[in-house]
Protein backbone atom coordinates (compact mmCIF):
# COMPACT_ATOMS: atom_id res chain seq x y z
CA UNK A 1 0.00 0.00 0.00
CA UNK A 2 1.90 3.14 -1.01
CA UNK A 3 2.07 5.99 1.39
CA UNK A 4 -0.19 8.24 -0.50
CA UNK A 5 -3.36 5.60 0.50
CA UNK A 6 -2.29 6.41 4.49
CA UNK A 7 -3.03 10.30 4.05
CA UNK A 8 -6.03 9.48 2.29
CA UNK A 9 -7.51 6.69 4.66
CA UNK A 10 -6.39 9.06 7.37
CA UNK A 11 -8.46 12.17 5.42
CA UNK A 12 -11.63 9.65 4.68
CA UNK A 13 -11.88 8.66 8.18
CA UNK A 14 -10.86 11.23 10.65
CA UNK A 15 -14.31 12.54 11.13
CA UNK A 16 -15.56 9.77 11.49
CA UNK A 17 -13.20 8.16 13.82
CA UNK A 18 -13.19 10.80 16.23
CA UNK A 19 -16.38 11.34 17.04
CA UNK A 20 -17.02 7.46 17.20
CA UNK A 21 -14.34 7.67 19.67
CA UNK A 22 -15.39 10.65 21.70
CA UNK A 23 -19.07 8.87 21.96
CA UNK A 24 -17.17 6.40 24.17
CA UNK A 25 -14.10 8.36 26.23
CA UNK A 26 -15.37 11.53 28.11
CA UNK A 27 -12.28 12.77 28.20
CA UNK A 28 -10.92 14.62 25.14
CA UNK A 29 -7.69 13.87 25.73
CA UNK A 30 -7.59 10.43 25.54
CA UNK A 31 -10.29 10.28 22.83
CA UNK A 32 -7.29 12.20 20.57
CA UNK A 33 -4.65 9.89 21.92
CA UNK A 34 -6.51 6.61 21.21
CA UNK A 35 -7.39 8.48 18.02
CA UNK A 36 -3.74 8.66 17.19
CA UNK A 37 -3.10 5.60 18.15
CA UNK A 38 -5.38 4.49 15.59
CA UNK A 39 -3.82 6.01 13.04
CA UNK A 40 -0.10 5.09 14.28
CA UNK A 41 -0.79 1.46 13.88
CA UNK A 42 -2.44 1.55 10.30
CA UNK A 43 0.60 3.51 9.36
CA UNK A 44 2.88 0.53 11.06
CA UNK A 45 1.14 -1.93 9.56
CA UNK A 46 1.22 0.14 6.13
CA UNK A 47 4.55 0.25 6.46
CA UNK A 48 5.17 -3.43 7.34
CA UNK A 49 4.10 -3.68 3.46
CA UNK A 50 0.63 -5.74 5.06
CA UNK A 51 -2.62 -4.58 3.34
CA UNK A 52 -5.40 -3.77 4.86
CA UNK A 53 -8.73 -5.60 3.55
CA UNK A 54 -11.35 -3.83 4.98
CA UNK A 55 -9.91 -0.54 6.41
CA UNK A 56 -12.76 0.49 8.02
CA UNK A 57 -13.76 -2.20 10.00
CA UNK A 58 -9.68 -2.85 10.96
CA UNK A 59 -9.85 1.18 12.39
CA UNK A 60 -13.07 0.92 14.02
CA UNK A 61 -12.05 -2.33 15.93
CA UNK A 62 -8.69 -1.14 16.81
CA UNK A 63 -10.20 2.17 17.88
CA UNK A 64 -12.70 -0.37 20.40
CA UNK A 65 -9.50 -2.35 21.71
CA UNK A 66 -7.87 0.59 22.83
CA UNK A 67 -11.07 1.80 23.98
CA UNK A 68 -11.31 -1.26 26.39
CA UNK A 69 -7.72 -1.41 27.08
CA UNK A 70 -8.24 2.03 28.49
CA UNK A 71 -10.63 2.04 30.56
CA UNK A 72 -11.29 -1.51 31.68
CA UNK A 73 -7.71 -2.26 32.33
CA UNK A 74 -6.73 1.08 33.35
CA UNK A 75 -4.20 0.95 31.06
CA UNK A 76 -3.12 1.62 27.69
CA UNK A 77 -1.08 -1.56 27.13
CA UNK A 78 -2.86 -4.56 26.19
CA UNK A 79 -1.36 -8.09 27.45
CA UNK A 80 -1.40 -10.64 24.98
CA UNK A 81 -4.29 -12.86 26.06
CA UNK A 82 -4.07 -16.90 24.99
CA UNK A 83 -6.24 -19.56 26.74
CA UNK A 84 -4.00 -22.68 27.62
CA UNK A 85 -5.00 -25.95 25.90
CA UNK A 86 -5.00 -28.37 28.97
CA UNK A 87 -7.27 -26.34 31.51
CA UNK A 88 -8.68 -22.70 28.85
CA UNK A 89 -7.66 -20.17 31.75
CA UNK A 90 -6.14 -17.49 30.63
CA UNK A 91 -2.63 -16.97 30.58
CA UNK A 92 -2.18 -14.07 32.51
CA UNK A 93 -5.35 -13.63 33.76
CA UNK A 94 -4.00 -13.56 37.70
CA UNK A 95 -0.88 -11.41 36.65
CA UNK A 96 -3.24 -8.84 34.97
CA UNK A 97 -5.62 -8.89 38.08
CA UNK A 98 -2.35 -8.30 40.16
CA UNK A 99 -0.77 -5.62 38.09
CA UNK A 100 -4.24 -3.58 36.95
CA UNK A 101 -5.71 -3.43 40.62
CA UNK A 102 -7.83 -0.63 41.39
CA UNK A 103 -5.32 0.81 43.99
CA UNK A 104 -1.71 2.28 42.67
CA UNK A 105 0.84 2.04 44.04
CA UNK A 106 4.98 2.78 43.92
CA UNK A 107 5.36 -0.92 43.94
CA UNK A 108 2.65 -2.06 41.95
CA UNK A 109 3.98 1.22 39.58
CA UNK A 110 7.44 -0.50 39.66
CA UNK A 111 5.74 -3.94 39.28
CA UNK A 112 3.99 -2.98 36.21
CA UNK A 113 7.19 -1.67 34.61
CA UNK A 114 9.26 -4.81 35.44
CA UNK A 115 6.54 -7.08 33.80
CA UNK A 116 6.58 -5.00 30.56
CA UNK A 117 9.78 -5.23 30.10
CA UNK A 118 10.11 -8.72 30.74
CA UNK A 119 7.48 -9.54 28.17
CA UNK A 120 8.63 -7.24 25.62
CA UNK A 121 11.88 -9.04 26.17
CA UNK A 122 10.36 -12.51 25.41
CA UNK A 123 8.35 -11.52 22.70
CA UNK A 124 11.58 -9.72 20.96
CA UNK A 125 13.16 -13.28 21.41
CA UNK A 126 10.52 -15.11 19.58
CA UNK A 127 11.98 -15.80 15.59
CA UNK A 128 10.72 -13.24 13.31
CA UNK A 129 7.97 -15.02 11.60
CA UNK A 130 6.37 -15.79 14.89
CA UNK A 131 7.12 -12.63 16.50
CA UNK A 132 5.72 -10.98 13.64
CA UNK A 133 2.23 -13.23 13.69
CA UNK A 134 2.41 -13.02 17.37
CA UNK A 135 2.10 -9.10 16.86
CA UNK A 136 -0.09 -8.60 14.56
CA UNK A 137 -3.02 -11.10 16.03
CA UNK A 138 -2.45 -9.83 20.01
CA UNK A 139 -1.07 -5.74 19.04
CA UNK A 140 -3.52 -4.80 15.88
CA UNK A 141 -6.06 -7.73 15.99
CA UNK A 142 -5.56 -9.06 12.56
CA UNK A 143 -7.24 -11.37 11.65
CA UNK A 144 -5.51 -14.73 10.88
CA UNK A 145 -7.24 -15.52 7.09
CA UNK A 146 -6.16 -11.49 6.09
CA UNK A 147 -2.40 -12.76 7.54
CA UNK A 148 -2.27 -15.61 5.98
CA UNK A 149 -2.78 -13.42 2.81
CA UNK A 150 -0.81 -11.17 2.89
CA UNK A 151 2.20 -13.33 3.96
CA UNK A 152 1.08 -15.95 1.53
CA UNK A 153 1.10 -18.36 3.88
CA UNK A 154 -1.85 -21.29 4.84
CA UNK A 155 -3.67 -20.42 7.59
CA UNK A 156 -2.47 -23.32 9.91
CA UNK A 157 0.96 -22.39 9.07
CA UNK A 158 -0.13 -18.54 10.85
CA UNK A 159 -2.00 -20.55 13.50
CA UNK A 160 1.26 -22.92 13.75
CA UNK A 161 3.53 -19.94 14.56
CA UNK A 162 0.96 -18.19 16.87
CA UNK A 163 1.14 -20.91 18.61
CA UNK A 164 4.78 -21.88 19.14
CA UNK A 165 4.66 -18.05 19.86
CA UNK A 166 2.33 -18.02 22.84
CA UNK A 167 4.24 -21.70 23.81
CA UNK A 168 7.50 -19.60 24.24
CA UNK A 169 6.07 -17.18 26.01
CA UNK A 170 4.85 -18.79 28.27
CA UNK A 171 7.63 -20.99 29.12
CA UNK A 172 9.76 -17.80 28.97
CA UNK A 173 7.18 -16.03 31.36
CA UNK A 174 6.51 -19.26 33.71
CA UNK A 175 9.31 -17.96 36.58
CA UNK A 176 8.01 -14.00 36.56
CA UNK A 177 4.12 -14.89 36.40
CA UNK A 178 5.14 -17.59 39.33
CA UNK A 179 6.56 -14.67 41.27
CA UNK A 180 4.30 -11.82 40.86
CA UNK A 181 1.22 -14.13 41.41
CA UNK A 182 2.86 -16.15 44.39
CA UNK A 183 2.13 -19.87 43.45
Amino acid sequence: MPQTNVAQTFSTFHEKLSNFIRKRVSIAEDAEDILQEVFYQFTRVNNLGKTVEQTAAWLYRVARNLIINKYIKKNEVQFPISYDEDDNTNFLDEITDVLFAEETTPETEYLRSLVLEEIKSAVNELPQEQREVFELTEYYDMPVKEIAKNTGVSINTVLSRKHYAVVHLRKTLKELYENVVGN
